[in-house]
């Protein structure tokens, strides 16, 4: 497993410490009517770089020349150039500056920035956040990061000085800045868009004065948790940290490209992130459950076919209402897992942690029943992470496992990220997630 990064080495001395939780407006890069944005803006943006597959990558450079997946996962220039796609990245987006592929606005703004997908809409602002310390108490992480990743990003935003793409922030509100979000989205928007997935994206540019001193006085005293974006976040503190080394002083590096979503007036939907335990087949793995949980059959001794995904996850749902519980299934076989034992858990889950993080279903999972119970070695290559249940139980196959999990409640990762605590990683899933290449924010000035 790669190096887990140590959020403190980004801190300095030298950098600004905001006062609370500081959202400033920026003169957003968007693309024009010259790259086609009026008729087809959807074929210009792209899901966020760390869902984005290789299929995925060719897909979105097949739908425009200019679709922004060539600055988010920029390609080498040759074999022989490694790390050449960073210098391709910022060349790509000079140019397009230049030739008016994309336009600053002329106005610094907040953006208020709705989704709507199957009846649910999410909506916030995009701005710079102050960047802070997680000892703070401003800006809260809920998973630990990775070195590659955090690597990777730094080295892109060293070459192109800009946030390409948000972190993605929640906030308990209900205040005068959901107030004024509620307000606009019943005005004309600046853009609006359709994209493949179904989501539709608007945006409006708030840019009054005293709506954006109200805004700032309502956000400063509340605490806001990262849903998503960690490794941006890791990005920005560490580019900060490297700016402020190199004598240049405060600057638009001290503040990062953020999506702001009172999670209690229109925040995302939260989804399971499923696993694929390899080595382990479905029958040895109820097998050493049982007397550690109940463990119960939910398909014939002898099934017929394949396994209803659907029905298991719905026993899983209702089992959950009742405390920990887990589905495993190799896509035949399911069984249900649920009433761990206080003698288990006490064994397994830290005295030293809070309760809310002892309380998770993903702490159980990946502490209980994966080290302990199946004696696992939890890590990438035999744990596995899947957005859906399918995918998970595809690549568990005939001599792995799925583990299918309940969602996380938002309330959940808050009370962690408030006890200054990490959840395992690839705990929740929100969604919808913020669309790039809306929004791109350039560092050569705030």
């Amino acid at each position: 497993m790669r190096a887990m990064v140590d959020d403190d080495a980004a801190a300095s001395t030298d950098v600004p410490v905001p006062a609370g939780l500081v959202l400033a407006p920026f003169r957003a890069a968007r693309f024009t009517a010259a790259a086609g944005a009026d008729s087809h803006l959807a074929a210009l943006t792209s899901p966020p770089y760390d869902v984005i597959d290789e299929a995925g990558v060719a897909a979105l450079e097949a739908a425009d020349p200019r679709n922004v997946v060539r600055l988010i996962l920029p390609r080498d220039t040759s074999a022989a150039e490694p790390g050449s796609r960073y210098t391709r990245a910022a060349e790509t987006l000079a140019d397009w500056l230049a030739s008016g592929v994309l336009r600053r606005d002329d106005a610094p703004a907040l953006y208020v920035y709705e989704e709507e997908h199957e009846g649910h809409r999410q909506r916030g602002l995009v701005g710079a956040v102050a960047l802070t310390d997680p000892d703070a108490g401003i800006i809260l992480p809920h998973e630990n990061t990775m070195a590659g990743p955090v690597s990777d990003r730094l080295s892109l935003q060293r070459a192109t000085r800009a946030n390409l793409e948000p972190i993605f922030l929640l906030y308990e509100g209900g205040g005068e800045t959901s107030r004024i979000v509620a307000a606009t989205v019943a005005t004309e928007p600046l853009v609006a868009t359709v994209t493949d997935d179904g989501v539709a994206h608007r945006i409006w540019a708030l840019t009054d004065p005293a709506t954006l001193d109200t805004i700032a006085a309502d956000l400063l005293g509340r605490p806001a948790v990262i849903a998503d974006g960690h490794h941006r976040y890791a990005t920005y503190r560490h580019y900060q940290a490297e700016r402020h080394a190199a004598g240049d002083g405060p600057g638009p590096w001290d503040f990062g490209l953020t999506f702001l979503v009172d999670a209690t007036v229109s925040g995302p939907q939260v989804h399971p992130i499923h696993r694929a335990v390899r080595g382990l087949t479905v029958t040895e793995a109820a097998r050493r459950a049982e007397g550690a949980f109940t463990v119960d059959r939910l398909t014939p001794a002898e099934p017929s076919g394949p396994a209803d995904v659907a029905l298991l996850l719905d026993e899983l749902a209702k089992a959950g209402q009742g405390g920990h519980a887990f589905v495993i299934t190799d896509g035949r076989d399911a069984y249900l897992l649920s009433k761990p034992s206080d003698e288990v858990l006490a064994r397994t889950l830290p005295a030293d942690r809070s309760a809310a993080f002892r309380g998770l279903d993903v702490t159980v999972a990946h502490l209980t029943l994966i080290s302990d119970v199946w004696g696992l070695e939890d890590k990438v290559g035999v744990v596995d992470y899947f957005h859906d249940a399918p995918a998970a139980i595809a690549a568990a196959g005939n001599d792995g496992t799925a583990l299918l999990l309940n969602p996380t409640p938002v309330a959940g990762v808050t009370a962690v990220a408030g006890a200054g605590e990490r959840m395992p990683r690839k705990s929740t899933l929100f969604t919808p997630k913020p669309r790039t290449g809306l929004l791109i924010r350039l560092l050569d000035e705030s």
